[in-house]
């Protein structure tokens, strides 16, 4: 089924492309994460030093703002996978409207086996629908492929339960949207 794109729905926060707008596609699945949800998130991991040069799986990518916002701010390259081959083509078109287009990979592939593309990862941000029920096999794949002190950022409409294999390092809430942030389990503190 094709979905209609939302032109310029989305703009970057911060960074190199601060202020691009970047498109949507409007599927019934796809929640892109709103500007003050996404600059809250991305300042927090600038605070961590989660983002310079690291490489960054960005899951669920839907229009790719997650992973863009990540190169934007300084990530060396992204890894963004999605299911829908048309999230897919605007994932693409968006990181060459942002000139992003050669540090980027993207993959059509669900967000559990996503973490078998590149890595280790830096930073993996997982975004999946509020209805995902797969956290638990997502978890324990994507901590697989994570750098030693990498941090792994879930968004969802509730707190995760995380596998012994994370530690979190702190939760906030945003309305209806939880973002918790993990590293490994033997990551330094």
């Amino acid at each position: 089924m094709n979905h209609p794109r939302r032109r310029g729905a989305l703009r970057i926060v911060a960074g190199s492309a601060r202020g691009r707008r970047i498109d949507t596609l409007g599927t019934p699945t796809t929640r892109p994460t709103s500007d003050r949800v996404r600059e809250a998130m991305f300042n927090a991991l600038e605070s961590m030093g989660a983002l310079d040069d690291v490489v960054v799986l960005d899951a669920f990518a839907g229009s790719g703002a997650l992973g863009i916002e990540a190169l934007s701010r300084g990530a060396r390259h992204a890894t963004f996978a999605d299911t829908d081959a048309g999230a897919a083509a605007v994932v693409r078109d968006n990181l060459a409207t942002v000139g992003f287009a050669d540090r980027a990979t993207v993959v059509v592939r669900s967000g559990e086996r996503a973490a078998e593309v590149g890595g280790p990862y830096g930073l993996v941000l997982l975004d999946p629908p509020y209805a995902f029920d797969g956290w638990a096999a997502l978890l324990a794949s994507v901590t697989e492929q994570l750098d030693v002190d990498g941090v792994v950022v879930c968004e969802s409409d509730r707190e995760l339960v995380l596998p012994a294999s994370l530690r979190g390092v702190r939760s906030r809430t945003y309305g209806g949207t939880v973002v918790q942030f993990a590293t490994a389990a033997g990551a330094p503190s």
